[in-house]
């Protein structure tokens, strides 16, 4: 019996090790499903007989005089224009019609919900609301994603810097808000597949002993994403990290460390969650200013004073009108506070706002598919170092400030990311202030811990509150759990408000098709994380071989309006100007240094409610975020194509040129500009510097006139002064 348990036992061992190692290389390496990488869920369309293609038709969202025909209606003023279109505007959508419509035709109701705010968080609630089969409506004083939600570092994570916090600081709130996160960001990449990605974020290791704390750091990150996982983190030996990222320091390199987070273009999605919503059924307006909120007899809100800052833009007064709601949720990030003291003067403040500056570099700095984070900078906090629209964005500061309207980056604070990257990088990459091509800050609307005075410990949590009066505010939280915010923010209105929702009869054809329709089963209950964004369903890697061969597109574009609007790049396309060249067929570009096309700015203006240059050069296409000095060039393209849609006059055109150039100050732009004339664009002198200017803003030293191995000019001489040069002639 002895003999035979001693033969078995290592057997034993043996077999138990095999299966527990087998196990482990199966979790980490298993096949996965990694979003954007399947098939169109509608296949592009085909060729026909005679060898015609017909692009999709895809439904149309309301005009913005239209919805604002509605927001006025829930207050019972009549609207010839909302009831002209309304007819017209359910035979092109035939969506999001409810159970409360066929029951209501023709009467006048208040909306369930009056959202404020038309951010990440402000757009989520009126997709879910409005998914549920709720009556909602949107307003923003500005333009969506004006504000924190386009100035984010541009990262879908999970947050490995508060996992890190959550274990050796025992704080389990921290250890939620990363486990929320991680399943957020897979809905994230499957619901908007064409606007992000997945993303590989190195750690540069120095010491041998911070191998495996970072590994079972990365491991434990792997692990709590579980199926929500996108790849397995892996180590790197040096020749092996410095292969990935040639760009890094050498010397006391010893490894690497590879983790996966997602990556996604944070206006753009922004824009799609607003326009998705005005498909499902939502009122969605931007440029329109809450003035004040309405109550009742007992207290209890019931509306909100608004006007149209568009008509003022216009050289118009614009008229004060009242929105009717059930409810009403304060969704203005930063802004809370200022909403809420509406409701209540004396109310205390709970949002503690925090400067988040990032610069932009040219693409050079980085390789073109994998990020870096330093965990360690010289004051403890963290700096991303990720490739973004083909150029390096680094950043992000994290310091106490005061609310603005733009705020502007510090040199500060640009200087020291500068002098973080130095450190990392080789030392001979000349890291420059010239190489700086946009820098912006952003407010990042922190809860408020009233017992912490650094902001940089703050969670970046969320909280749900109600006032006395009915004022419902979701404040702080991050872009990657936007939609869980939304979803608990409209499960909260529900039961205060006492709304029922209820199944939506007719969903949108979205996808622009009858061959299929979303799987989210539309019964009154939160579906978004099922509802694929405007452009999702017809996306997919190859499409923009399709749009090559169709519009004659230069490929570095059609990748661009692919990965910038999934399958509505092909009505993009379609709004693109012949050039009468060979090749490209189709688009003029903005500017020579980036793909964006005349197309988008029409499709902006037609599809997305762009109203204003800035709309178009920051949040529809992200030139400004790119290089400042580049979206100032090709500011009068942009007006004058925004004023054939719009039928702007001088006057307003002035004022665009004004609002934009300011607007550019605040994305770094040199100060020496902000006093340009359009007259100076066209003419080429918006882009001389004094040498001043040139070592903080110009890319390159100041060229010599000549080599001079190759000159025929004696030393010492100036030939640009002798009276034969070509410029005294």
């Amino acid at each position: 019996m002895a003999t035979r348990s001693r033969l078995f036992r290592p057997i034993l061992y043996t077999s138990l090790a095999a299966a527990t190692g087998g196990t482990i290389l199966y979790i980490s390496y298993r096949p996965r499903n990694i979003p954007g990488s399947n098939p169109a869920l509608v296949p592009p369309p085909k060729y026909g007989e005679e060898g015609r293609l017909e692009p999709p038709r895809f439904p149309l969202v309301k005009s913005r005089e239209e919805q604002i025909a509605d927001l006025k209606s829930s207050a019972g003023v009549a609207s010839t224009t909302a009831q002209n279109t309304e007819g017209v505007w359910r035979s092109l959508t035939a969506g999001g019609m409810t159970e409360h419509d066929e029951g209501n035709e023709g009467k006048v109701e208040p909306y369930d919900l009056l959202i404020i705010g038309g951010g990440a968080t402000g757009s989520g609630i009126a997709l879910d609301a409005a998914t549920r089969g709720l009556k909602v409506a949107m307003v923003e004083r500005d333009d969506f994603a004006s504000g924190t939600s386009s100035k984010s570092t541009k990262l879908v994570h999970g947050g490995v810097r508060y996992l890190e916090k959550a274990v050796w600081e025992l704080d389990y709130n921290q250890y939620k808000l990363v486990r929320e996160a991680l399943r957020e960001r897979k809905y994230f990449l499957e619901t908007a597949p064409h606007l992000s990605m997945w993303l590989p974020i190195m750690i540069p290791i120095q010491k041998w002993w911070q191998a495996p704390y970072f590994w079972a750091g990365t491991k434990f990150y792997d692990l709590l994403a579980g199926s929500e996982g996108i790849e397995s983190s892996y180590f790197l030996t040096k020749t092996r990290a410095m292969d990935a990222f040639p760009m890094l320091r050498k010397d006391n390199l010893f490894g690497a460390l590879v983790y996966y987070d997602g990556a996604h273009n944070d206006s753009r999605m922004n824009v799609s969650l607003a326009m998705t919503a005005a498909l499902y059924g939502s009122t969605v307006v931007n440029y329109i200013e809450v003035t004040g909120l309405e109550k009742d007899a007992n207290g209890k809100l019931n509306g909100a004073r608004v006007k149209d800052l568009v008509q003022e833009r216009d050289g118009k007064k614009a008229q004060e009108f009242s929105i009717k709601a059930k409810g009403i949720i304060n969704a203005t990030g930063p802004f809370t506070d200022s909403i809420r003291k509406m409701d209540d003067p004396q109310v205390s403040e709970i949002v503690a706002p925090s400067s988040g500056v990032h610069v932009i570099l040219p693409g050079y700095y980085s390789p073109s598919k994998m990020g870096l984070i330093d965990p360690s900078t010289s004051d403890g906090r963290v700096i991303f170092f990720l490739p973004w629209q083909g150029n390096t964005i680094a950043g992000t500061t994290d310091a106490p400030t005061n609310i603005t309207q733009n705020p502007i980056a510090g040199e500060g604070e640009i200087n020291w990311i500068l002098s973080e990257i130095r450190g990392y990088l080789a030392p001979d990459i000349n890291v420059r202030r010239g190489d700086v091509l946009a820098a912006w800050s952003g407010i990042r609307p922190l809860v408020k811990d009233p017992h912490s005075k650094n902001t940089e410990s703050l969670v970046r949590n969320h909280l749900i509150t109600v006032s006395d009066s009915g004022l419902l505010t979701c404040a702080g939280g991050k872009w990657t759990t936007y939609r869980q915010m939304a979803e608990e923010t409209v499960d909260e209105a529900i039961k205060r408000y006492q709304l029922r929702p209820c199944p939506v009869l007719q969903v949108p054809r979205i996808s622009g098709t009858e061959m299929m329709d979303d799987s989210a089963p539309l019964d009154g209950t939160c579906q978004t994380h099922q509802v694929r964004l405007i452009g999702a369903h017809g996306f997919s890697k190859t499409l923009f071989i399709n749009l090559i061969q169709h519009f004659g597109i230069e490929t570095m574009v059609a990748k661009h309006l692919c990965e910038s609007y999934g399958d509505r790049a092909w009505t993009v396309a379609a709004l693109s100007s012949p050039t009468e060249q060979r090749f490209p067929v189709r688009g003029f570009k903005l500017s020579q240094l980036y793909p964006f096309v005349d197309g988008e700015v029409r499709y902006a203006v037609r599809h997305e409610y762009a109203q204003t240059a800035i709309d178009v050069l920051a949040r529809r296409t992200r030139l400004a975020f790119l290089n400042a000095q580049a979206a100032l060039e090709a500011l009068p393209k942009v007006i004058d194509l925004m004023a054939e849609e719009l039928h702007w006059d001088k006057r307003r055109k002035d004022r665009e040129w004004t609002d934009t150039v300011q607007f550019l100050a605040s994305m770094g732009l040199a100060k020496s500009k902000l006093g340009v004339l359009r007259k100076d664009v066209d003419s080429g002198k918006a882009g001389e510097y004094d040498e001043h200017e040139r070592k903080l803003y110009s890319r390159h030293d100041a060229p010599a006139d000549v080599i001079e191995s190759d000159s025929e000019v004696a030393a010492g001489e100036k030939p640009v002064l002798k009276t034969d040069s070509p410029v005294n002639k």
